[in-house]
């Protein structure tokens, strides 16, 4: 267990948001940064401050990536025609970690990436178990027949915390879905306010 996935739950009052909008984040009951400076007042963020909040808000909310994951993210949306922003939102929907997320088969990133891992998950009905795996516009993931009635996955379905966006079309009864397409940033639910231009900014310095 890396040292990001087991302090998960300190992220929330580090970054001062309910980043994943769940009901027991610990944002919720101590909204104030962790470690005995937390209540302590501080001055003004500069822009760089801004930004790097920004990013690291982004790169914690997608789960498990490091910062070279990450980096590699951006330079392909800055490599990609089109608003950079929109290709970065982009291509990290289209990871298979997120898609699962989005599809409602994991309660969190983390345990949909380790469905993942764990070879729970086919793409076009071949296995994959790489959570950063991009899936392409009208891809079949479904979760295996031999772990279709596991209690994490059919717990997380009947979870109402979450609705499964528009550009994911769910066959529940088969545990299946369809991406559709490839979001725009307006679609994205997120829980909280993010910022992908000032994370371009970020990386452009």
């Amino acid at each position: 267990m890396t040292k990001r996935l087991a302090s998960k739950h300190k992220v929330d009052r580090r970054l001062k948001v309910n980043l994943w909008g769940r009901p027991k984040s610990p944002f919720n009951s101590r909204n104030y940064p962790p470690g005995q400076h937390g209540k302590t007042k501080r001055g003004k963020t500069s822009d760089y401050g801004t930004q790097l909040a920004a990013k690291q808000k982004m790169k914690f909310y997608y789960g498990n990536m490091n910062e070279r994951q990450f980096r590699n993210m951006y330079r392909k949306a800055l490599n990609k025609k089109g608003n950079t922003s929109e290709n970065l939102i982009g291509f990290l929907e289209r990871r298979l970690d997120s898609v699962i997320y989005r599809a409602k088969f994991a309660t969190t990133v983390f345990s949909a990436r380790q469905l993942i891992n764990h070879g729970h998950i086919k793409v076009n009905d071949k296995k994959v178990n790489i959570p950063s795996y991009l899936v392409k516009e009208e891809d079949t993931i479904e979760i295996k027949d031999k772990s279709k009635e596991l209690t994490m996955i059919i717990g997380s379905l009947l979870n109402k915390e979450r609705e499964i966006p528009e550009y994911i079309q769910m066959d529940e009864k088969n545990k299946k879905v369809k991406f559709i397409r490839v979001p725009k940033f307006s679609e994205v639910p997120y829980p909280t306010i993010m910022e992908p231009n000032l994370v371009i900014e970020y990386y452009s310095r």
